[in-house]
């Protein structure tokens, strides 16, 4: 009967101790990129693993070296935001968790995503040009705009530009040579 209960006593000092390794929070913080790889991953536990393009400035050489952040992720709905992230091309601040110990049901790496924060608005798609100055939708003539040396021209009342052509004067020269 002793030994039953040492043996008890035994399990449950390892599966605390196991818990405190890795259910207790070592540190957290948060890092801040672009998500350039999200993935489902695992023989037998899959674990949601991830890697943050942080960035970087290198004080010996003077160039941009890249610096990347290697993460896991338990919450299935922490999982569907990186997702979108990546999908959008967004940065994001990824708040995170470093455990003391890592066991392969829980990921890859020590560092756990617990929240996500987008930065900014959204990247536009590859061809939409409606960040640049002076961008229409297709199909609308610009308004309120005179190019430097040429004179107004006046628009349709049915919308577009007039029918006729508008005479232009000569520009007379600033300097002769």
């Amino acid at each position: 009967m002793r030994g039953l209960l040492y043996f008890l006593l035994f399990l449950l000092v390892v599966f605390g101790v196991l818990y405190i390794l890795t259910g207790w929070s070592f540190s957290d913080g948060e890092r801040a990129g672009t998500v350039s790889k999200f993935s489902r991953r695992g023989y037998i536990f899959k674990t949601y693993e991830g890697v943050l393009n942080v960035g970087g400035f290198s004080g010996e050489t003077g160039s941009l070296t890249p610096q990347y952040f290697d993460f896991s992720v338990k919450d299935e709905a922490v999982a569907k935001q990186i997702t979108e992230a990546v999908k959008t091309g967004q940065r994001v601040t990824l708040h995170y968790e470093e455990k003391i110990l890592k066991l392969p049901w829980n990921g890859e790496t020590k560092y756990y995503i617990t929240n996500v924060e987008f930065i900014g608005s959204t990247q536009r798609p590859y061809g939409d040009a409606s960040a640049y100055p002076g961008y229409q939708p297709q199909g609308q003539p610009q308004q309120g705009y005179q190019q430097p040396g040429y004179p107004q021209q006046q628009s349709n009342p049915q919308g577009g530009y007039p029918q006729q052509p508008v005479q232009q004067q000569p520009m007379t020269a600033d300097s002769t040579l």
